[in-house]
């Protein structure tokens, strides 16, 4: 397998979605990678994470920064800056950045997904706030994403 690999740049804008706090930069796009992994950088503001899903991709993390509180099939830990946790696809997962600053993680999809159209449709989604049920299942139907229940609490 090759792929080009591409030069990304850290002062490149972030795709922001500021209704669930996140700003990301996309490392490596998936057609880069010709299908096999899309590469995000991210940045979680205090207390914000994503609500709690499952979808088919792998997905690694690397804490870059901060401290996280994961869920991954009903388990719950915590993962502190220079740790990976490896989630495999259909597993549930949701995570919460726990410190009172930004907080980053370096993550790998397997295989890769479009990640400036699929976090682009949620800033889209929730430009007035956070999206209701409806329109969230609408959205993770057109992904494979199933969305499960609330993002986790900062204190749980």
């Amino acid at each position: 397998m090759t792929f080009r690999l591409p030069h990304s740049r850290r002062d490149e804008a972030p795709i922001p979605v500021p209704a669930i706090g996140l700003e990301l930069r996309v490392r490596l796009p998936g057609a880069v990678s010709r299908g096999v992994c899309t590469i995000i950088e991210t940045t979680n503001a205090r207390g914000f994470g994503p609500p709690l899903h499952r979808h088919r991709e792998v997905e690694v993390f690397h804490v870059l920064e901060g401290r996280y509180l994961f869920e991954v099939d009903g388990e719950r830990f915590h993962a502190d800056v220079g740790d990976v946790v490896a989630v495999p696809g259909g597993a549930a997962r949701a995570f919460v950045n726990v410190t009172d600053r930004p907080a980053r993680q370096f993550i790998l999809i397997l295989p890769a997904l479009d990640a400036v159209a699929f976090f682009t449709g949620p800033a889209e989604v929730m430009a007035g706030g956070p999206a209701d049920q409806t329109a969230r299942q609408a959205f993770g139907r057109q992904w494979g994403v199933e969305f499960l229940g609330p993002p986790l609490a900062a204190t749980g």
